[in-house]
């Protein structure tokens, strides 16, 4: 949330009428009867006014730097997409009419916000994955098992067993990634999907023409199912 956005609030307009107005007075008659000329003392009050407004501001949400140009596929198209929602999103908020619509918008902009940063940290974990995967090479896995079981029908021995025994469990982890990065990616589009309907229906809430709180509820939602994606694939670091 940029300044601009932040001062137009409720909670700013609040602040701007406050006791705070009676603090910058207070202190710049102070600081007048001190002895401090008249002009510097009018200073030092609107700046103590002014730094108790900033102070009691909402605060403004980090984005997360999101770059898609760093993943593998499918990675990187999906939150090239998640990044275009977000800037469609911005773009509805910012062309709102001032007012609580406007602020309400912005809170759920925000909200969203958070959901992308959810989806970055889900996708740069299945590229992750997908890295695992592609040292762990499973095409010259199963070559170098089909090599050993052809040695061991000719020569069969312990050491040929263990052998083909290690390497099949090692095709058994790739696997298992390959199924979880699978898994990820096909839950992780589903939501952009879901962020993609959620961007559209914003027009409609500019306008009025959609339930603001039924709206706010569905974004809470997909964010909720974000953030449960998230902590799903980082506990698989340990699994």
């Amino acid at each position: 949330m940029g300044f601009r956005d932040r001062f137009y609030t409720p909670t700013t307009a609040k602040a701007l009428l406050s006791w705070r107005i009676l603090l910058g007075l207070g202190i710049g008659t102070a600081m007048a009867v001190a002895g401090l000329p008249i002009g510097v003392a009018i200073g030092v009050g609107v700046a103590i006014y002014a730094a108790s407004v900033g102070a009691a501001m909402p605060d403004g949400v980090e984005r997360a730097n999101i770059d898609p140009f760093v993943l593998s596929e499918p990675w990187r198209q999906i939150m090239q997409q998640a990044q275009g929602a977000g800037r469609k999103l911005r773009s509805t908020v910012a062309s709102a009419d001032g007012g609580p619509l406007k602020t309400t918008l912005q809170g759920i902009a925000d909200q969203l916000e958070r959901g992308l940063a959810e989806a970055w940290a889900v996708a740069q974990r299945g590229d992750e994955i997908d890295d695992a995967v592609r040292r762990l090479d499973p095409t010259a896995l199963r070559s170098k098992l089909a090599t050993l079981q052809a040695q061991a029908a000719a020569s069969p021995s312990l050491e040929h067993a263990a052998a083909i025994a290690s390497v099949e469990r090692q095709i058994a982890t790739t696997d298992r990634l390959k199924a979880q990065s699978a898994e990820t990616a096909a839950s992780l589009q589903l939501t952009q999907t879901q962020l993609d309907e959620l961007v559209a229906r914003a027009s409609e809430v500019r306008i009025g023409a959609v339930d603001t709180a039924a709206y706010q509820r569905d974004v809470d939602d997909l964010v909720i199912k974000l953030e449960a994606l998230h902590q799903a694939v980082e506990e698989t670091r340990t699994a």
